[in-house]
């Protein structure tokens, strides 16, 4: 099979890339304004160049000379678009867009995957979507897009995507082809109950059995887990949040707590029993649905699809804002493994 080159823009610690990777594509570049991120990706994708450069400022000529690839991937960030008429204008803050919009077309690679949240989809009355398509359509690529829940594929996170696909050619993804991976939904409990209360040590095993067909998926080729160190709440927090039960939130509380903190999700716990909502880079508001605690990393990595073996470097805050700033791998697996596909039948 084919080892089609890669190159992840934007590509924080690689959730999309590990996507790909596992579908049989090579990742061969990286680029990325977050060095810890970088280190992370460079740490779980040992044959990957990773770039540390900001992607607004740079020339995809200059950094890509002699590089060649296959397949752009990426999620440039969508804040603050500026509009004028019907179309995305030349303004500083559309810049990330228009230097991904640059590499696919000075790169020209054979197939692109750009991933952003769903309303992009609605910004503008629709005149951001309507301006993203005619850019890449001049450029000569055939598009097609669709809004995918990862819950619906095996992602135990209600969490939703604008998933952007363009082929080089005259053909236009299906997205119908990814109905073969829809599965049940994965519950909040069948993806973390095995991984225990208080912190552990990688070296110390995992201390029980796996208790779902899920948690023996993560736990492929890993003997111990990683990044797994509570938050230590006070006293009080952990009281108010012993008042909320399983899937419960402020509006479980007496009314000398509902207004402690001054946000819709506060006091928010998981919902053992269903996919959890989606997991951020980090705060404090939401819990797990048993004890009495936010996530650790490693549970935000599980519920975001993120194998065992995966392991995140920085200090607690980097580690929270690398998985929630991912995309889930499992997600961008089942596309990746379409898009291997459909290359092989183009015989690109």
């Amino acid at each position: 099979m084919k080892k089609y080159r890669v190159l992840d823009l934007f590509s924080g610690c690689g959730g999309l890339s590990l996507g790909f990777q596992n579908a049989g594509f090579r990742i061969n570049y990286a680029i990325d304004n977050c060095q810890i991120a970088l280190d992370t990706l460079r740490l779980n994708h040992q044959e990957t160049t990773t770039i540390n450069a900001d992607l607004a400022q740079i020339d995809p000529l200059d950094i890509m000379k002699g590089r060649e690839v296959d397949v752009i991937i990426g999620g440039p960030p969508c804040q603050g678009f500026s509009i004028a008429g019907k179309r995305i204008v030349d303004d500083h803050r559309n810049k990330l867009y228009k230097q991904f919009l640059k590499f696919v077309e000075v790169l020209q690679p054979a197939v692109f995957m750009m991933e952003n949240v769903p309303n992009i989809a609605s910004m503008g009355e629709g005149i951001i979507l309507n301006s993203i398509l005619t850019d890449f359509e001049n450029i000569g690529y055939h598009l097609n897009w669709k809004i995918l829940k990862a819950s619906d594929y095996g992602v135990p996170q209600h969490r939703k995507r604008f998933i952007l696909i363009g082929f080089k050619s005259s053909h236009k993804f299906d997205f119908n082809r990814l109905d073969k991976y829809l599965t049940d939904h994965i519950s909040a409990e069948e993806a973390i109950s095995d991984l225990p209360e208080f912190d552990i040590k990688p070296e110390e095993g995992y201390p029980e059995k796996p208790k779902s067909n899920y948690q023996e998926k993560m736990r492929q080729g890993s003997n111990g887990i990683y990044n797994h160190i509570t938050t230590k709440h006070t006293d009080k927090t952990k009281m108010i949040i012993n008042l909320v039960p399983d899937g419960g939130n402020y509006k479980n509380l007496p009314e000398e707590f509902k207004n402690s903190r001054k946000v819709n999700i506060a006091w928010t716990r998981l919902n053992s029993k269903f996919p959890s909502f989606t997991i951020d880079t980090g705060h404090r508001h939401h819990f797990h649905y048993a004890f009495n605690r936010v996530p650790t990393v490693r549970e935000a990595a599980r519920i975001q699809s993120f194998p065992d073996s995966f392991v995140f470097l920085g200090n607690k805050s980097e580690q929270e804002t690398q998985v929630g700033n991912a995309v889930p791998p499992i997600l961008a697996g089942v596309i990746a493994k379409e898009l291997m596909s459909i290359l092989g039948e183009l015989n690109v």
